[in-house]
């Protein structure tokens, strides 16, 4: 039933920014965290950042003081705004969100399929 889908993904050259965005849908009662996580090809999937929902943020060493996570547990979006892109940034993203659905009384952990950046030289 919870449906969650990303945008805002393309084509930038090195230096540039992009702002991805995610929401959620379906019968949902609440959200605990938001995330997102980016894999390039050969490259585990690893962790970019992540908001809890009393608004503690968390960064991947990499991406400290360019990305910047910003969400809205009531709306049920989140969004990645990404600066001073490289290169190594180019992967596919995707968001996972922790999420309370309603009638259950156990959290899941939810994704969506991801939207790809790919950022030239």
């Amino acid at each position: 039933q919870v449906h969650i889908v990303e945008s805002g993904g393309g084509l930038v050259q090195s230096g540039g920014s992009l702002t991805l965005s995610c929401t959620a849908s379906g019968k949902i009662l609440s959200i605990e965290d938001m995330a997102w996580f980016r894999q390039a090809p050969g490259h585990e999937r690893e962790l970019v950042a992540i908001i809890t929902k009393d608004g503690t943020t968390n960064y991947a060493d990499s991406v400290k003081d360019r990305f910047a996570i910003a969400g809205d547990m009531t709306k049920k979006t989140v969004n990645l705004q990404m600066n001073s892109l490289n290169p190594e940034d180019t992967a596919h993203y995707y968001c996972r969100m922790t999420i309370h659905e309603s009638l259950l009384f156990t959290t899941s952990d939810f994704w969506g399929r991801g939207t790809q950046v790919t950022v030239s030289s």
